[in-house]
């Protein structure tokens, strides 16, 4: 189908019937309306079938409201049209791309190739209920549409010297200045299993590393090894739960001079980046995964891949690529300030 090339209108439809029903033949009608006459020979006789209910041959509301109908059916089903889009967006999909993200890099690069998020999404739960389980692409695995229900918190405990979230500056929220972090741990089904994990509010740029145990000198000596190689400019703060994990925060702020913030109880949401983070690892490392059988090489990958993956919400670029710009600027912006005279 041409680039050029427009649906039939109900008004030409209607003149095709009464051309017709007067013997007019389809060649005659398309020079007449501007059109090819394959195009006049395809619609007469797509819409003129008998069916059950119907005996009387073409009639020119119920043959646009077919089209209309086959149309909105087959935007259902690109996918099921076009093998290459097909292969390429399930290839995006096993690497972790959400369907948006899909979408909109395809766009951003121009590609030939082009679908919207919806699109995708619908064929996947299509799929899905074909039992073909597209939807365990999907960051939540939902089969369906809607909310699936609501998990509990975890326990809250006394920390020393604890700041609240609700004292953090506010111009955190818009995600402008750079060097505002969070933290979390992820916990696995067999016992002692932890995985801790910190990003970069700005960039999505994240760390990902194996803990031997939960306990805080533990905890903080991985994040002091993280955050001691940013420049000052890239360590502003930090948010994190209310788990003992963290309770030597303090260390941090006399180290490296990195402030930091709790979340209210049962309030995961505060720090929601991190647990999207979570929820994207989750892919790859389920709650069922035996991390003894994941290498630190195979979770150095694994970081490499999220931070090499495009984001919508970074304008589908990749938190690799902004994070780089974050340390450029820094770099730059320290190299550019005076230095004090001697004496």
């Amino acid at each position: 189908m041409g680039r050029n090339f427009r649906q039939l209108s109900q008004e030409e439809r209607v003149l095709i019937y009464h051309w017709h029903a007067s013997g007019k033949s389809a060649r005659w009608i398309g020079e007449a309306l501007g059109r090819h006459h394959g195009t006049i020979s395809r619609e007469l006789m797509r819409n003129s079938r008998d069916t059950k209910v119907w005996k009387d041959g073409y009639e020119p509301v119920r043959a646009h409201a077919l089209a209309l109908r086959r149309r909105h059916w087959d935007c259902r089903f690109k996918l099921a049209r076009q093998p290459h889009l097909r292969d390429l967006v399930q290839s995006k999909l096993a690497m972790g791309w959400s369907p948006e993200t899909i979408a909109g890099r395809l766009a951003l690069e121009n590609s030939s190739m082009r679908i919207s998020h919806e699109a995708i999404y619908r064929y996947i739960y299509f799929q899905s209920r074909q039992k073909t389980y597209w939807h365990r692409y999907l960051p939540q695995k939902k089969h369906r549409r809607g909310w699936l229900g609501k998990r509990g918190g975890s326990a809250v405990d006394h920390l020393q010297g604890r700041v609240s979230i609700a004292e953090r500056p506010a111009h955190v929220l818009s995600r402008k200045e750079p060097g505002h972090l969070e933290a979390d741990m992820m916990a696995f089904s067999k016992p002692g299993q932890n995985l801790l994990v910190a990003l970069e509010r700005t960039s999505r740029y994240i760390w990902i590393a194996k803990t031997p145990n939960r306990q805080s000198p533990v905890i903080l000596a991985r994040l002091k090894r993280w955050f001691s190689r940013l420049p000052p400019e890239l360590r502003r703060s930090l948010t994190q739960d209310n788990g003992p994990e963290f309770a030597r925060h303090h260390k941090l702020a006399a180290d490296l001079g990195l402030k930091t913030y709790f979340c209210d109880p049962h309030s995961p949401w505060q720090k929601g980046s991190i647990e999207n983070m979570n929820g994207r690892l989750r892919r790859a490392l389920p709650r069922s995964t035996d991390l003894s059988t994941v290498s630190h090489a195979a979770l150095a990958a694994l970081a490499r891949r999220q931070n090499n993956t495009p984001r919508a919400c970074l304008g589908f670029r990749t938190p690799n690529e902004l994070f780089k710009e974050l340390l450029q600027l820094s770099h730059f912006n320290r190299e550019s300030t005076p230095r004090p005279s001697p004496g």
